[in-house]
């Protein structure tokens, strides 16, 4: 009877020490860049767009999320017109990732709106409001 009490220990030291080591699962989103801005898109299109939201209404979302230059993007344009310049640039780069948000919006009222809801998104709460 004591070499299975001797294998059941060392059984359970073993499973002790695999456990031990194995690294913890992540807590939260992953930050990096791309899916950083995947989050922000989604959030900005259910959020900005399909709820109807005025703020929000003339303009048009344009995702540039496959960005070979590292830099996965969302534009804002005029409704009408979608090839002109864009009014909103959100971007993000690197792991964790670091956000800008340029344009002429920023000049604007809705600024410190759209920067509050970028980084409530950007950190993966997906609330409107």
């Amino acid at each position: 009877m004591r070499p299975r009490l001797a294998n059941t220990a060392l059984f359970t030291a073993v499973a002790t020490m695999v456990a031990a080591c194995q690294t913890p699962a992540p807590t939260g989103p992953n930050r990096a860049a791309l899916p950083t801005m995947e989050r922000v898109a989604l959030a900005a299109n259910a959020c900005w767009f399909k709820s109807g939201d005025p703020a929000f209404a003339a303009y048009k979302l344009a995702p540039e999320l496959n960005s070979f230059s590292g830099r996965p993007r969302i534009l804002l344009v005029h409704k009408g017109s979608p090839e002109s310049r864009p009014l909103l640039v959100v971007q993000a780069e690197g792991s964790p990732s670091r956000l800008q948000a340029f344009g002429p919006m920023m000049s604007e009222p809705v600024a410190s709106r759209i920067t509050t809801d970028v980084n409530r998104w950007s950190g993966g709460n997906k609330a409107c409001n």
